[in-house]
């Protein structure tokens, strides 16, 4: 494949506002790099013009970017769920609704990015994990462990290279999303949940 034809993505691990645990992870010369936010700092408008200086055409990431069903269909009815999605079942992933402070800002990244011609997909770095590396115990439990399990991400993505090892989970979620998306481009991920409702891409 070309280099001008080469799918050009990002993976975002996104976090609440002004935590410092916003990161992203995009290729550059045949590396994989990795941005973060400082604590403090407006995640946001971090990310954005993070975006908008690196120019993906898609980013895949780590969070709902849209809600349960129910809540397009009226009248409502008791039986209906409405807290989770069909692909937060399948992952067991945390309700939109419960984290709906970071699902509003989500999903208004997506419509700012869809009007500049960017395309903002959902994943879940922590079924990635689940998938690539069933038998690891320490993913997000011990920093100690983060080495040896980036190690194993490593291996796996090769012949693509971290130029700098990710310095916590955050950073490590980030490249997670980013490989989801390098599935996504090779026809290898895993799609999850509903196409009408919304779908988690691993």
């Amino acid at each position: 494949m070309a280099p001008e034809n080469k799918p050009n993505f990002m993976g975002v691990d996104y976090g609440s506002k002004l935590a410092g645990t916003t990161a992203a992870a995009m290729v550059e010369n045949e590396q994989l790099h990795v941005w973060q936010s400082a604590r403090g700092q407006d995640a946001d408008e971090f990310l954005l013009k993070l975006i908008q200086d690196k120019r993906p055409n898609t980013v895949f990431i780590d969070a709902p970017l849209t809600l349960p069903k129910v809540y397009s269909q009226l009248p409502y009815t008791s039986g209906a769920d409405f807290f989770y999605r069909t692909c937060d079942r399948e992952v067991q992933a945390m309700s939109p609704m419960f984290i709906g402070g970071l699902t509003a800002r989500a999903i208004k990244l997506r419509t700012i990015l869809s009007e500049q011609g960017i395309a903002l997909l959902e994943t879940y770095p922590s079924q990635l994990a689940h998938v690539l590396l069933p038998d690891e115990k320490g993913y997000k439990k011990d920093l100690a462990t983060l080495p040896v399990i980036a190690q194993l991400l490593q291996d796996q993505i090769r012949p693509i290279s971290f130029a700098q090892p990710p310095q916590d989970w955050h950073q490590f979620d980030a490249l997670l999303a980013w490989y989801s998306g390098y599935r996504h481009h090779s026809g290898e991920a895993i799609l999850y949940g509903d196409a009408q409702e919304g779908r988690i891409i691993v």
